[in-house]
């Protein structure tokens, strides 16, 4: 197939386009003037240049290809707009473009479950829960969900949600954990139990290939059809997470400290004053203390294994170990 890649540069695009070229596929991307495209470039990939947000070169860029894999988006802005526009925005006027053509590819938009919201303790999130979101990014995410359902007549599409990602290249997830996980002392924000669902960077490729050639695609009718959640299948305690990259690292089960969630919000506060003066975008900030503060961010499987095939391979500490091992290869 024919495959136009947006988001190529990132961290999980640059897995994807591994991926694509190992199968076969044509990989084309779409990159800014400014885009650093080396990996790509070694991969043998193809380049068109456009803008998202602007909706440039977007027409030239999806003409003549069989499938969109739609990764592009914002994780951190200075400004609740820059969500917004990098998000909803910019995937509505890929959605503009994609149902111009005479016959529209299939899309696959690799949202968040920040998208959906939250879950309970009790129960895992599920595609047919209304959605929810807490945060300004889940608000963006699911403003780019809903700019793909707006044009669905049109353009057949579906919508991957995964949790966290994480996995060799990971400049997010893992750098805030490590320097705790070395520490022997990790920090929880309140005192509760807290669960997550995470997925292996190469799990989540596995995934996404799969929904270029099969899945439900999006139907007014059915407003979860077409949605799939995705993780590895299980519930993590935020101690067994800690536990489990203490152990990657040959280190003894960590101290887990609970913090007061008030003083994660002033410490959210601190932390985006200290990068407003320094000219950056702070990791934690307001937005990312809001969705810490819930109890669950957990979702099922059992569509994604259904329809299309997903089978989890990664476990966390392999995972873990595989990300670290890329860190420092001599180990």
């Amino acid at each position: 197939m024919r495959i136009l890649l947006t988001g190529g540069t990132g961290f999980i695009g640059k897995h994807l386009a591994r991926r694509l070229v190992e199968r076969g596929d044509t990989l084309v991307a779409l990159v800014r003037r400014t885009s650093q495209r080396g990996p790509l470039e070694a991969l043998g990939a193809r380049f068109v240049e456009g803008e998202l947000t602007s909706g440039q070169g977007l027409t030239e860029a999806v003409r003549d290809v069989d499938c969109v894999l739609h990764l592009a988006g914002v994780t951190k802005a200075r400004e609740p707009e820059g969500y917004f526009q990098g998000n909803a925005e910019g995937t509505r006027n890929l959605m503009a473009a994609l149902a111009e053509q005479p016959k529209p590819p299939r899309l696959v938009f690799c949202s968040s479950i920040a998208a959906a919201g939250p879950s309970t303790v009790e129960r895992p999130r599920r595609e047919e829960d209304p959605p929810s979101p807490i945060s300004l990014y889940g608000r963006s995410k699911l403003g780019a969900e809903l700019a793909v359902r707006d044009f669905a007549d049109r353009v057949p599409a579906l919508i991957i949600r995964p949790p966290i990602v994480y996995g060799p290249g990971d400049q997010e997830f893992l750098p805030s954990l490590l320097p705790m996980a070395r520490l022997g002392l990790a920090l929880k924000s309140g005192f509760g139990t807290k669960r997550y669902s995470l997925i292996h960077v190469d799990d989540l490729c596995d995934v996404l290939l799969a929904a270029t050639e099969r899945g439900a695609t999006l139907s007014a009718e059915e407003p979860s059809r077409g949605v799939y959640t995705v993780s590895d299948g299980l519930e993590h305690r935020w101690e067994d997470v800690c536990e489990a990259l203490a152990t990657a690292l040959g280190r003894g089960r960590p101290q887990v400290l609970p913090v007061p969630e008030a003083v994660s919000y002033v410490v959210g506060i601190g932390s985006e004053l200290v990068a407003r003066v320094r000219g950056t975008i702070p990791i934690l900030n307001r937005d990312k203390v809001r969705e810490m503060m819930c109890p669950a961010w957990t979702c099922s499987t059992e569509r994604a294994a259904r329809e299309l095939g997903f089978v989890p391979r990664v476990s966390l500490l392999q995972g873990f170990q595989s990300a670290l091992r890329e860190l420092h290869p001599a180990r």
